[in-house]
């Protein structure tokens, strides 16, 4: 008995078609791809940037010559001497005023006193007695010539000379004194201005000193400062030049992953071409097998047995996808 088979089957050039695509998808993905060409990288540290960071020790201790005075950095006293020395010298700046202050009021000229005054005072007044006895022996021998020896006139002319003469004597003596007092009284005046320009010069210094430590003090503060805009300006530079090395990376990067997966996604668009006209192809035809009997089914006639093997060579006979 004739068995009919009716099959769908896909247009004749589709097989080709789907044959040639099966051989390519096989050749293009059996190789393993070589993902190191595209593989991420990270663009390495600019010079700048290596140098930035090589500042960074230098800035953090920066600050301590001028705060030390190192020597060894060949700086200057730095702001923590200057500070002890200033304190000290403006420490002295007391004693000066003091000094200065036992040079001024009623008794400061005490310790300018000439020690010689008096021997010089008792020598010239001796000598100006000495004198003065002579005007007195004149006035005897006047008075001897005139005949008034021991008269009345004499004894008044002795007595004027003598007056005068001890006025003469205290004013002397008084300007003997007064000298003194007055050298004394300069030199008292001298030193005071002295003192007092010591104790000024002193705390000019002082204060010069303790400017100096906080000069020092301002640039240990500012020297960090430079440092850190100077490492700030080498890390932006750096920075930058990274970034653009990095996004050239990347864009070589992409490049070799495009160029690599270019055949999988050419085979991709193929793929879904046939796809849908697998799927919906207008040139799809049936074709219909009638086979012969086999000698046992002629022989037995069985329709059971029969139906049962049509059914499993039926399904050894249906196209696979």
């Amino acid at each position: 008995m004739a068995i009919t088979q009716t099959q769908q089957l896909p247009a004749p050039f589709l097989t080709d078609v789907t044959k040639d695509y099966a051989k390519r998808l096989g050749a293009t993905t059996a190789p393993a791809l070589d993902t190191s060409k595209f593989a991420p990288k990270v663009a390495p540290q600019d010079p700048y940037q290596t140098t930035a960071y090589g500042r960074i020790p230098g800035g953090v201790g920066a600050y301590e010559p001028y705060i030390t005075g190192a020597g060894a950095a060949g700086f200057a006293p730095g702001a923590a001497r200057m500070g002890e020395t200033a304190a000290t010298t403006l420490a002295g700046v007391p004693s000066y005023l003091t000094q200065a202050g036992a040079y001024s009021g009623p008794t400061g000229y005490e310790d300018f006193m000439s020690p010689y005054q008096q021997d010089v005072i008792d020598k010239t007044l001796e000598e100006y007695d000495i004198q003065a006895g002579k005007g007195l022996a004149g006035i005897g021998q006047l008075a001897a010539k005139s005949g008034n020896l021991g008269g009345g006139r004499e004894g008044v002319a002795r007595a004027e000379y003598q007056s005068a003469s001890d006025r003469n004597r205290a004013l002397l003596q008084a300007q003997m004194l007064q000298g003194g007092f007055g050298q004394a009284q300069q030199a008292a005046g001298q030193a005071f201005g002295q003192q007092m320009g010591l104790g000024q010069a002193t705390g000019a210094l002082g204060q010069q000193q303790l400017g100096i430590g906080q000069y020092q003090q301002g640039l240990a503060g500012l020297v960090p400062q430079l440092y850190g805009q100077d490492t700030a300006a080498y890390g932006a530079a750096g920075a930058q030049q990274q970034a653009f090395a990095q996004a050239e990376a990347d864009a070589a990067r992409e490049a070799a992953r495009m160029e690599a997966y270019e055949p999988y996604e050419r085979l991709g668009y193929l793929g879904t071409g046939i796809t849908g006209m697998l799927g919906g192809y207008p040139g799809q035809y049936q074709s219909q097998i009638t086979p012969n009997p086999t000698p046992l089914q002629s022989a037995l006639g069985i329709g059971t047995g029969l139906a049962g093997m049509y059914g499993a060579y039926q399904d050894f006979m249906r196209p696979r996808p």
